[in-house]
């Protein structure tokens, strides 16, 4: 959406907002943030027991590229769905009209269900990889976008027993 079509809604918003003169002056700025904004979740996963960084020799651990990640919520709702880039990166953008940021943190986990053993072949061949979210910061992007960064916390392994 181009600059001016976002300014355009902008304005079509204060102006159908105008008319309700109880209406708080934060929950506008809510509104006009979420309609001009995402949620980027976004982390990396690594080809380790418990998909983390490595803590001796950071520098050598690797990433788990392929791996099918997703983002559940609730009852193990899932949300929304990508796969790893070769340097075990993913990305989801979400609209914040159809999430709450405190609902994210406190509700909704990252998966990694892709089997460890895709990445390394001793690692093991059944379970799967969570982390809750924790919230990186608010950033502007061309004075207008507001992009809110989570990211996975620490990521744990779940045993098909557990």
């Amino acid at each position: 959406m181009g600059l001016k079509s976002k300014m355009l809604v902008m304005v079509m918003v204060i102006g159908a907002l105008g008319s309700a003169p109880l209406m708080a002056e934060a929950q506008l700025g809510n509104i006009i943030g979420s309609l001009l904004g995402v949620i980027n979740v976004q982390g990396v996963v690594y080809c380790t027991a418990d998909g983390n960084i490595g803590t001796i020799n950071a520098t050598s651990t690797p990433v788990f590229p392929n791996a099918v990640v997703q983002l559940q919520c609730g009852n193990g709702n899932i949300v929304s769905t990508t796969t790893t880039n070769n340097m075990g990166s993913f990305s989801m953008l979400l609209n914040p009209l159809q999430f709450l940021l405190s609902t994210l943190l406190t509700d909704c986990n990252v998966v990694v269900r892709t089997p460890l053993i895709n990445c390394n072949a001793t690692l093991p061949s059944t379970g799967f990889l969570t982390s809750r979210m924790q919230f990186v910061g608010r950033f502007v992007q061309d004075g207008i976008m507001e992009i809110m960064k989570v990211a996975p916390n620490l990521f744990t392994f779940i045993s098909p027993s557990a």
